[in-house]
């Protein structure tokens, strides 16, 4: 290339970029928790339910959760 056509030559418009960086940022904020919390929720469903053989209607109650608690960090 001549130099008059280097000075011709524009560079990409940064702001494609910035918008696609940023909306990507933003889902990130969002798509990590929700994901933490289906990985939280598809691990207490497979250990209660398929190790411990047990009903899948109870993993979500209070009590049960509490009975845990109260075996494992039991004097």
């Amino acid at each position: 290339m001549t130099e008059t056509q280097q000075q011709n030559s524009k560079p990409e418009p940064k702001e494609v970029k910035k918008k696609t960086k940023s909306w990507w940022r933003i889902a990130r904020w969002f798509l990590i928790p929700i994901l933490l919390v289906l990985a939280l929720a598809g691990g207490m469903v497979a250990g209660y339910v398929v190790l411990g053989k047990q009903d899948i209607g109870s993993v979500w109650q209070w009590s049960t959760w509490k009975h845990v608690y109260d075996l494992v960090f039991a004097p």
